[in-house]
């Protein structure tokens, strides 16, 4: 025998769009001699390269011993070959409201213009500003730090994991609450930095921005970007765990990737102006001991 395994399946799948694609007989290359319907399904989005999965139904899956057949990449690749950046923070200015209930930042001057020429030559002045804020303030990054006593803080956390690394849009249907593996399943998402799309940056600044209704990343979602190995999640939301009254306050989507050393950056903005794929991604917050997040100046590289 071939030592290699395929399995044979029916499945029906829901879009969040609308339609639905069934299939007969279907057959995909795996690891062993046996998966579980829920792998399998996210492996079988990704071998289509399917979009805006909402659900995926197996049904008369039989595993057979026979040699693989090689599946198909799923990738993308930017517009262009003008090199850009694009910015994909929030401004922070003095009184902002980035959580509703939380401090707003306090922008004064510590020496002023006016102050400083009694200090210089003629004709010579400086400007020094002060700000006083909490770390949450605008597009900010979580570190291990933010969620576990023992984690890596912004000191400790390695620039390599923040910086100029890989990019990859997970572009999502307009009214998606939920993003869950399977909506994730069609991606290669190793050693990339994964932004979510939800467009819910353009209520930043609304009450409607910290209702309810804001999208988030589920805990099977969060868990599969930990198995792919993603090294960084990013999304535009006001949070990337669901602050809806059922959760009761829970974090699934901080606890699992803070635990496997992927950072989070949450109140991102801009990500329509990103290709899906083929771009740098940076995130990267001052060097301070003994905390968890911090305020980030985020942006893309498109080439």
């Amino acid at each position: 025998m071939s030592g290699e395994y395929r399995v044979r399946f029916d499945a029906e799948v829901a879009f969040a769009n609308g339609g639905g694609l069934s299939t007969q007989g279907f057959r995909l290359d795996i690891a062993g001699d046996r998966i579980d319907d829920a792998d399998l399904a996210a492996l079988f989005v990704r071998h289509l390269g399917l979009l805006m999965v909402s659900d995926v139904r197996i049904t008369n899956k039989t595993v057979i011993e026979e040699p693989h057949k090689g599946g198909r990449a799923v990738g993308g690749s930017p517009d262009g070959a003008t090199r850009r950046l694009i910015e994909l923070s929030h401004l922070v200015t003095d009184g902002m409201i980035t959580l509703p209930g939380w401090p707003a930042p306090k922008i004064t001057e510590w020496l002023t213009r006016e102050a400083s020429r009694k200090h210089y030559a003629a004709g010579t002045e400086f400007h020094v500003a002060r700000i006083d804020m909490i770390a949450n303030t605008g597009t900010y990054l979580d570190t291990p730090a933010h969620r576990y006593a023992d984690g890596a803080d912004l000191s400790a956390f390695p620039l390599d994991r923040l910086a100029d690394l890989p990019g990859l849009v997970v572009r999502l249907p307009a009214g998606t609450r939920a993003v869950d593996r399977l909506l994730l399943a069609p991606y290669d998402v190793a050693g990339k930095a994964v932004l979510l799309h939800t467009g819910w940056d353009t209520h930043f600044g609304t009450p409607g921005y910290g209702t309810p209704e804001a999208p988030y990343l589920t805990a099977d979602g969060a868990q599969a970007l930990v198995d792919a190995k993603a090294t960084l999640v990013g999304i535009d939301s006001i949070n990337i765990d669901d602050m809806g009254p059922a959760a009761r306050g829970e974090r699934p989507a901080h606890s699992l990737l803070l635990a496997a050393g992927i950072p989070i950056v949450e109140h991102l903005t801009g990500l329509d102006a990103l290709p899906p794929a083929g771009f740098r991604f940076t995130a990267t917050p001052p060097r301070v001991a003994g905390m968890g997040t911090f305020t980030v100046r985020a942006f893309g590289v498109v080439d």
